[in-house]
């Protein structure tokens, strides 16, 4: 499940790019500004809007340590501002005046990269405030595509902009239409369920964190980041360790954590044999009941291709025009679904 929280109508020209720190949402545009607002009511900061550069502003990003926001422009320049006061750090100009399209921080955040229209790629020392190396780019990025979740429909105009929250369930959408929508995924769909999601004991302490928080456990998230739990620890953790050595002191609270580690638990049992993924529809990700071929040669569930096939007349793969609307019921997908099925629910039982 999706829900539509807010929509944003501040800018003046198209939205060009959203970005999420903890605490902030950042959004810039055509209209040359930046504006910052609160996750906690989306309510603009007293320091927004950020203005400084001279033609629209293409792209917005903050640094991990989320102290600085880059943006970037037409103009050429990268700006740095502050994120505390909107101040301005520096502002930082293409070698080669071409407009910047892209910018982005290094995971260390000691680097900042800005791409440029003419294919210039520059690579910018934040801490020293200055030009660190340039390099001209023809390579391609090739990215995997995966399956649709949820089509979410509320611009009135292209969306050029989509952001996710790292550590809440928040997707922000910008358009051509000058708005900012936000929205916030249930907990079924907060993370893609993948067939190693349950594998718990390879969670990394972030993992963990993003699970307490879609649990409604993040007033604990310090004690474990304190004590840098990750996968492997969670599953062992006692009510006498939440105690004596993560330091909660209610009661309540360290039932209800056990409660939710057993709950893992189950679900890991429960999935322990992995789902095959050809019995995985490509559109909604989860296990077909009545699986059928397209004229892609593709099997999906019935009922989500003839969804999909109501407003478009592509191949949800290849994004290619389909040459017919003709479903086949797939009787030996079926067959072998079926089987693993019994199978699988045997094992869970015993």
């Amino acid at each position: 499940m999706v829900e539509l929280v807010r929509t944003l109508a501040d800018h003046i020209e198209d939205v060009n790019c959203c970005s999420f720190s903890d605490s902030l949402l950042a959004t810039c545009s055509l209209d040359k500004t930046i504006r910052i607002y609160s996750l906690k009511d989306f309510q603009e900061v007293s320091f927004s809007p950020l203005r400084g550069h001279t033609y629209a502003v293409h792209c917005c990003c903050f640094s991990p340590n989320q102290t600085v926001l880059a943006s970037c422009s037409t103009d050429g320049k990268t700006i740095l501002w502050n994120t505390c006061n909107g101040q301005i750090l520096a502002s930082l100009e293409q070698p080669s005046g071409s407009p910047v399209r892209v910018c982005r921080f290094s995971p260390n955040a000691v680097y900042l990269v800005s791409g440029a229209a003419d294919g210039s790629v520059v690579l910018w020392n934040v801490p020293l405030l200055k030009f660190h190396r340039y390099t001209l780019c023809t390579d391609k990025i090739i990215m995997k595509t995966g399956c649709i979740l949820h089509i979410l429909t509320h611009h009135k105009r292209y969306v050029t902009a989509c952001a996710l929250a790292a550590n809440l369930p928040l997707l922000a959408t910008g358009s051509m239409d000058k708005t900012v929508t936000i929205w916030k995924f249930g907990q079924t769909t907060a993370r893609i369920r993948s067939k190693t999601e349950f594998d718990i004991e390879s969670w990394t302490e972030d993992d963990v964190r993003t699970w307490l928080s879609n649990e409604g456990l993040a007033e604990v998230e310090r004690h474990f980041t304190t004590n840098n739990i990750d996968g492997r620890e969670l599953l062992c953790l006692t009510k006498e360790m939440l105690l004596q050595d993560l330091k909660i002191e209610s009661l309540g609270l360290r039932n209800k954590i056990l409660r939710k580690i057993e709950d893992l638990k189950s679900k890991m049992k429960a999935t322990s044999s992995n789902v095959p993924e050809e019995f995985l529809c490509p559109i909604t990700c989860e296990i077909m009941k009545d699986p059928v071929i397209a004229s892609d040669g593709y099997s999906y569930e019935r009922k989500a291709i003839e969804s999909w096939i109501s407003t478009k007349r592509t191949s949800p793969m290849t994004n290619l025009p389909l040459e017919n609307l003709l479903l086949t019921p797939n009787r030996t997908l079926k067959m072998a679904l079926n089987r693993w099925l019994d199978t699988s629910s045997k094992y869970i039982s015993s």
